[in-house]
């Protein structure tokens, strides 16, 4: 499989459109309805921002602190599993908690809801494994933002259409995928750290 595409769906997988959909509607329940859709919107754009912020400028921070690939392999890995694994078995709480009141602004719809460290430390870890293939990992993270973007945008019509049971199963479908990602993640980054 191509490592852009292998990349998109890591990335697409990662931010959890069908998981994060129950998490808007229920944050965005007291927000006016005429708005609504400008508030996922913005949300969306902020993700956006911060995702290719850490593309782009996220590698050279971590050069400059001395981290090698294998750590963010490894760290990459390990947070991927711990949200696979809320994913799979939920809190009551939900992935990150209580929301505040009132009308979200970046907290919790933008960061961590899609830009979430999972999603940032993939990106960056993208581009620490191929620096020369920057328009191909821009194009896989807009891409899978993109997807998310029409799928939360769409939330109040796939909460209709799958009902609150068909986005339960669609998310913890999501996690185990997750899960094997993970752990593929975990023991590359093992194998070369030990030049296996």
């Amino acid at each position: 499989m191509d490592t852009a595409f292998s990349a998109f769906i890591t990335l697409l997988l990662v931010m959890d459109p069908l998981g994060n959909v129950p998490i808007f509607l229920s944050v965005l329940k007291d927000v006016d309805p005429k708005r609504r859709q400008w508030v996922i919107f913005r949300e969306l754009l902020v993700a956006l921002g911060v995702l290719l912020l850490f593309l782009w400028g996220g590698s050279s921070v971590l050069d400059l602190m001395g981290l090698r690939q294998e750590s963010i392999s490894i760290a990459g890995a390990i947070i991927l599993f711990l949200i696979a694994i809320r994913m799979i078995f939920p809190s009551p709480y939900g992935m990150i908690g209580d929301a505040p009141g009132g009308e979200p602004f970046i907290v919790p719809l933008a960061i961590p809801a899609v830009a979430g460290p999972s999603s940032l430390a993939i990106a960056m870890l993208m581009v620490h494994t191929d620096p020369s293939r920057m328009l191909d990992w821009t194009a896989a993270l807009v891409g899978a933002w993109a997807v998310s973007a029409v799928l939360l945008m769409a939330s109040p019509l796939l909460l209709k259409a799958l009902g609150n049971r068909g986005l339960i199963a669609m998310e913890r479908l999501m996690g185990m995928i997750l899960v094997i990602i993970a752990v593929q993640m975990f023991f590359d980054g093992v194998a070369t750290s030990l030049h296996l």
